[in-house]
């Protein structure tokens, strides 16, 4: 097709700021983000633990990608009992990753390529050191006291029992006990992440202003909004059904999301924080898989949120009580969970999608829907970009995840494990294991393919460190050890191989600027529901289609370009390159691309 960008690794030009927007289109409807986890990007000092200047330093490499803005996860001051998403001052950066005055040189420097950036907004909790907190547990007459959610304990024959039966995301009761004022307060999330009162006027108003519009006025150009849909709480806490017998705590995510004020809480937080700036707001919305409850809160008349992460797909194959259960999934429930997020890019719904395969709460999208196995990796990757930059909407790629980067190897020991979810889910595994011994295998089995853990070794930049080129420290002395996998597997090597990751990410992203009324804001058709092996599907825009086919399987497959698009599509891209392309047949995980003639 004439005008096709070249497969390869040839001269890239620099991104220039989100090309085709026109006037009356955020800008944000036509990016392409590049998510950032500061602790494992790029060590700057050697101190084993990724800062802010690493990510300075290597602002041209994202550029040259092809994306459009940055997304930083959180860099502020915290205890890092989360890894950083129990925040201890939300005006301060975490003394490790560096100054305030390198946030500023950061937002610089992406609005100097002509990128824009912005930042994590954690608020429906805080660090148990911030000094709200601290000051609300001090006492029952504190003025803060009910800046957060603190209940009486429930008494049962003069035994003391927290409010209900709710079990955090992480494991144990959503219920901590406080002996100093003798009462509990909630927390959806670890121990140390208090759950603010969001029914407070006075708190709503202190987080606006400290943790959102302080940053917005520094040059940020929005944020991506932690568990936005948490916020309102069930004030009756009811106990929740139980599912686990063998557990005294039952997962209630349906009674933590979507409460009765929600709405209000996120318009107003819209209203009163972001409009002013334009800022974008991007939202993280579990526990909501319809699309028309997803538009209530993206639709462009409800003034809230500009778009949301869903969580179809990071569940796909999660299962069972446990966090971090495994369970086999089926690709006809992958393209269901696809249709049904596309739906909110239709003109008539005026929303808009997020695509997303990775992020910092997820394994490695190769070694859980692909296969990173050496002779399938590469395709693997490339197919699993296929998909997720041909959509229509907004997607989000996570660091490394353009070149390729997988699950770190099964002959790691537990023990490398850092993460509280993977701690909590292994505690849980072996309270389960008292009655069922297998589930001590099966915990093993689903941290090894599913948890967070993955997504957080350090960036892989070079083969010839001990660290992959993330830092210079000693051996043994990084905060997380580098994936073995850094030999085979990094930008170095990629930069200079026109059949890698990396040239065909960059490949699609031009693609996408070229296209951006087919590729971006495509009307999606789902062709082939009930294969489980292939997912295609068609875009169109106007007089014009596009059709994508992608083989997760090893083996070859057939498949077919709808006959209504016989003579108006020809193959633009194979992700194996032309040489060997047979017509009507993908090769073990291969992706096609058919452009409108």
């Amino acid at each position: 097709m004439p005008g096709l960008p070249a497969i390869g690794n040839g001269a890239i030009e620099p991104a220039a700021p989100v090309s085709g927007v026109q006037p009356s289109t955020p800008w944000w409807k036509e990016a392409c983000i590049y998510q950032i986890y500061p602790a494992s990007f790029k060590d700057s000092t050697g101190s084993g633990v990724g800062d802010l200047a690493g990510i300075l330093d290597k602002l041209d490499y994202i550029h040259d990608l092809g994306v459009d803005c940055v997304w930083i996860c959180p860099f502020f001051k915290s205890p890092q009992f989360d890894l950083g998403y129990d925040i201890e001052d939300y005006q301060d950066v975490h003394a490790p990753y560096g100054r305030l005055s390198d946030v500023d040189a950061i937002i610089a420097g992406c609005h100097d390529r002509g990128m824009k950036i912005i930042f994590d907004l954690v608020v429906n909790h805080s660090s148990h050191n911030h000094k709200w907190f601290v000051e609300s547990r001090s006492s029952k007459t504190n003025p803060k006291r009910d800046w957060y959610m603190w209940k009486p304990a429930t008494m049962i024959d003069g035994v003391r029992h927290p409010p209900n039966n709710w079990k955090t995301f992480f494991g144990g009761s959503v219920w901590e006990w406080d002996e100093l004022t003798e009462e509990y307060y909630l927390h959806y999330f670890c121990v140390e992440q208090p759950d603010m009162n969001w029914e407070n006027p006075v708190t709503r108003d202190a987080i606006y202003a400290e943790a959102a519009s302080f940053w917005l006025q520094r040059g940020c150009d929005g944020f991506r909004i932690d568990t936005v849909n948490m916020y309102s709480k069930h004030l009756d806490f009811p106990d929740a059904p139980v599912v686990d017998p063998n557990s005294p705590w039952q997962p209630a995510g349906h009674f933590c999301s979507n409460g009765p004020r929600i709405h209000e809480f996120i318009h107003e937080m819209n209203v009163r924080a972001f409009k002013e700036y334009g800022a974008v707001g991007i939202g993280e919305l579990p526990d909501t898989p319809d699309y028309r409850d997803v538009l209530k809160y993206v639709s462009a008349k409800v003034e809230e949120l500009d778009m949301v992460i869903q969580f179809d797909l990071a569940a796909l194959d999660h299962g069972g009580a446990i966090n971090l259960q495994y369970q086999n999934w089926k690709l006809t429930a992958f393209k269901d969970a696809t249709e049904n997020a596309q739906q909110l890019t239709d003109p008539k719904h005026d929303g808009w999608a997020v695509t997303c395969l990775e992020n910092h709460d997820l394994a490695r999208c190769v070694s859980r829907f692909g296969s990173d196995a050496p002779e399938h990796r590469v395709a693997s990757a490339k197919m699993l970009a296929t998909y997720l930059l041909m959509l229509s909407g907004t997607p989000i790629i996570y660091q490394g995840q353009e070149l390729g980067l997988v699950n770190i190897p099964t002959s790691w020991p537990m023990e490398e494990y850092k993460d509280c979810a993977s701690i909590g889910a292994l505690e849980e595994f072996a309270n389960a294991a008292k009655t069922d011994p297998s589930m001590i295998e099966k915990g093993i089995y689903g941290l090894q393919r599913l948890a967070r853990d993955h997504a957080r070794t350090p960036m892989q930049w070079t083969a010839d460190s001990p660290h992959g080129g993330f830092s210079t420290a000693a051996p043994g002395e990084t905060w997380m050890r580098v994936n073995d996998s850094f030999a085979t597997i990094n930008a170095a090597q990629q930069e200079k191989d026109s059949t890698s990751s990396l040239a065909f990410y960059r490949t699609l992203l031009k693609l996408r600027k070229a296209e951006p009324e087919l590729v971006i804001r495509g009307l999606f058709e789902l062709v082939d529901r009930e294969n489980e092996a292939t997912f295609v599907f068609a875009k169109h825009a106007g007089a014009k289609s596009m059709v994508i086919a992608l083989n997760f399987t090893s083996q070859e497959q057939a498949f077919q370009v709808p006959k209504a698009l016989d003579g108006k599509v020809a193959l633009g891209v194979s992700s194996l390159g032309e040489g060997g392309v047979v017509p009507g047949m993908l090769r073990a995980f291969e992706a096609q691309v058919y452009l409108p003639l």
